[in-house]
């Protein structure tokens, strides 16, 4: 039995050898060809086909103007293929490797782009989801793709839907930044809160949170006794937002301030 199990498993190994391989269609094709037929493929939205076209015309022909749109494309294929980190990387590399190229604006809006609709923070602003258990990183990646893109091509076609997305993008990262400061509040983990406030501050000083951000400031200090700190943040508020509520009812400092929160 041992002898006719090792001589089915011979011919049945021997068998697959005259199978017939799998042919490459693409070989022999032109980078030209190459990317005809992944442009097909786009307007047909066959993703995956296209990705596999654009990837062939790389890696056979790195170099020339079909290699540079190749890898530029990729970015925007993977993104509609479902693949937003393939789609990110695509991103980073042509920007790495083509610093100075024509279309590197549109690179930098891609990446923005795709970081922006793959945030679930800001979907989960619409939600119940709680704040302080959101992941902003997609969406700070999403805001500094977007700066340097308004800041490094002013002039650029995709600078004034940026913008707009910029305006977003500061609005959400700042409230989140202040939710997360009002969680600390309420908690008595006024340090904490102190520092989220003051990375709103600085880093979105145009922001409607901003009000609150100053506000929550004033209060940690207080009630960490920091006076020199707290004095200091209360003269910016009053400077800044000298209707604000919180001196509506003839504020003082000995006001009870977890009613704010």
């Amino acid at each position: 039995m041992r002898i006719i199990l090792a001589a089915f498993i011979a011919v049945f190994i021997g068998g697959c050898g005259l199978l017939p391989a799998e042919t490459d269609q693409t070989t022999g094709w032109s980078a030209a060809k190459l990317y005809s037929e992944a442009k097909d493929a786009m307007a047909d939205g066959t993703w995956d086909k296209a990705a596999k076209y654009l990837e062939k015309l790389e890696a056979r022909y790195p170099y020339g103007r079909y290699a540079q749109q190749a890898q530029l494309e990729l970015g925007y294929v993977y993104w509609k293929a479902n693949e937003p980190g393939s789609a990110i990387a695509a991103c980073d590399r042509f920007i790495k490797l083509h610093p100075n190229h024509p279309a590197v604006d549109y690179a930098y809006y891609l990446k923005g782009l795709i970081n922006f609709n793959e945030d679930l923070g800001l979907v989960a602003y619409i939600s119940s989801q709680d704040p302080t258990e959101r992941d902003p990183k997609a969406a700070r990646e999403a805001f500094d793709a977007f700066r340097e893109l308004v800041t490094r091509f002013p002039n650029s076609k995709y600078t004034p839907d940026a913008h707009k997305r910029l305006n977003y993008l500061v609005n959400a990262l700042a409230s989140l930044e202040v939710h997360v400061a009002r969680y600390y509040m309420r908690r008595g983990a006024y340090v904490a809160a102190a520092n989220r406030a003051q990375f709103a501050l600085k880093t979105y000083p145009q922001a409607p949170a901003i009000e609150d951000a100053l506000m929550i400031l004033v209060t940690a200090y207080d009630k960490m006794g920091m006076n020199d700190l707290r004095d200091d943040a209360d003269r910016v508020m009053r400077k800044n937002f000298p209707n604000s509520r919180l001196y509506k009812d003839g504020w003082d400092r000995k006001t009870a301030w977890w009613k704010l929160w």
